[in-house]
C-alpha cells in the first residue's frame, strides 16, 4: 500500500490522539468520517496500524525510576534471555541491537535496589550497562 498526504495526515493525528472520533478526525484531515473510516481500516489490512497503545505516566504509576539497559548476552543465550524479559511486567521495550550491546531495554522500577535486583537476576544470562533516565523531551513524531 502506497500512503498519499491524507493517510499521513491521519496517522500524524491518530498518532498524537487515538482516540479521536472519526467526525473529528475527517474535520482535521479535510474529508467526511467514512472516507476517514474506509482509510484507517485499510491501513489496518496491510498492518500499517498496528494497535492504538495506552500512554502510561510509570511516575504517577508508582515506578519513579525508569533506565535504559544496554545487554550483552552471554554464550549465545538468547532464547533463555527472552524468556526472562518476556516474564518481566517493568519493560516498556525490548529491542535486539547492532553494536556492542545485543539487546537495548527501557524498564521501570520503584526504586533502586529494584535495579540491582534486576541486574543481579540476569547476571547469569548477560553483561549490562545501565542508564538512569533523569528527564526526557517530547518529540514531534510523524510520517
Amino acid at each position: 500500500m502506497h500512503l498519499d498526504d491524507k493517510d499521513k495526515q491521519i496517522l500524524n493525528h491518530l498518532n498524537q490522539n487515538s482516540r479521536l472520533s472519526m467526525r473529528e478526525l475527517g474535520r482535521l484531515v479535510g474529508m467526511s468520517s467514512p472516507a476517514v473510516s474506509e482509510r484507517i481500516k485499510q491501513m489496518e489490512s496491510f498492518g500499517i496500524i498496528k494497535g492504538y497503545h495506552l500512554q502510561i505516566d510509570y511516575e504517577k504509576a508508582g515506578y519513579p525510576v525508569s533506565c535504559i539497559i544496554e545487554a550483552t548476552v552471554k554464550n549465545g543465550q538468547y532464547e533463555l534471555f527472552k524468556k526472562r524479559v518476556e516474564k518481566l511486567n517493568n519493560v516498556e521495550f525490548c529491542h535486539r541491537i547492532a553494536g556492542q550491546a545485543c539487546y537495548m531495554m527501557k524498564l521501570h522500577f520503584k526504586g533502586l535496589s529494584e535495579i540491582e535486583g534486576f541486574i543481579n537476576n540476569f547476571s547469569d544470562l548477560s553483561q549490562t550497562v545501565t542508564h538512569v533516565i533523569f528527564s526526557s523531551v517530547e518529540t514531534n513524531q510523524k510520517v
